[in-house]
């Protein structure tokens, strides 16, 4: 086997694809005197990295759950001018991630929070932080499941690995002792390791209701807000916004 057919031989067995798909073009280049080895060989070996990143990017982003994907640059500010554009730009840059902060998004039904939630994941997931979405019914699902199987320190373990948990749709129903205790006990093994969005409609007042233990509750919101943005949105709902256009033209 001459010196080039072994060259490409490593290659494939390597998988080092950007590189052999380009080789014979740099490898012609150098021939001609257009560029030199070295600059050929960063170059090419630039692709390749330049692949492997974005193959990283791809799978942080699949990997994460989320329902759809939509980045902050679809998000429509004018429609919801209570919102503070400043503050969820500043989230863009991903700080509170660095610094293991949370994000509370309060707010009725359709304004936006999990539009919100999910292009901040998206932003965090594309800068390689593991990310993962889920709504809170699914999450107390599963660790109710886990339990019953004698397999709940596992599933917080799981958890517990993503720099960012988004969990979405807090509030929607009332939860049982068991429940509450589960979602204290994942809350309790993130604080200060990591980062948990929560959306949610409903104001922190009625929580003591929603987790039907006063103490339980109070002690979960400790761990939450205290290092902790939070973010209420007060205005009309996305859903209802081509209704409202439509009956503005009607008018």
């Amino acid at each position: 086997m001459n010196a080039y057919n072994a060259l490409i031989n490593n290659l494939d067995k390597l998988e080092l694809n950007r590189i052999r798909e380009n080789i014979d073009t740099y490898l012609n280049m150098i021939a001609d005197g257009e560029k030199t080895a070295v600059d050929a060989l960063y170059e090419l070996t630039k692709m390749q990295v330049d692949f492997k990143q974005e193959q990283v990017i791809k799978g942080n982003v699949k990997v994460a759950n989320f329902p759809y994907i939509k980045e902050m640059s679809e998000f429509d500010f004018s429609f919801q001018p209570s919102l503070d554009k400043a503050k969820i730009m500043d989230l863009m840059t991903l700080r509170f991630i660095s610094n293991a902060e949370n994000v509370i998004f309060c707010g009725t039904p359709g304004v936006g929070k999990t539009n919100l939630a999910v292009s901040i994941g998206i932003e965090a997931a594309l800068n390689r932080n593991s990310v993962y979405f889920i709504t809170f019914q699914e999450l107390m699902n599963q660790l109710k499941k886990a339990a019953e199987e004698n397999r709940l320190e596992k599933r917080i373990r799981f958890f517990c690995r993503y720099k960012l948990l988004i969990i979405d749709e807090l509030g929607y129903q009332k939860m049982d002792v068991e429940s509450a205790n589960l979602f204290f006990n994942l809350i309790s093994k993130r604080y200060e390791k990591t980062s948990t969005i929560i959306t949610t409609n409903s104001p922190f007042s009625k929580w003591a209701d929603i987790f039907q233990e006063p103490v339980l509750t109070n002690a979960l919101l400790d761990r939450l807000l205290h290092h902790c943005s939070v973010i209420n949105i007060n205005g009309p709902s996305y859903r209802l916004k081509d209704q409202i256009q439509y009956l503005s033209e009607e008018s």
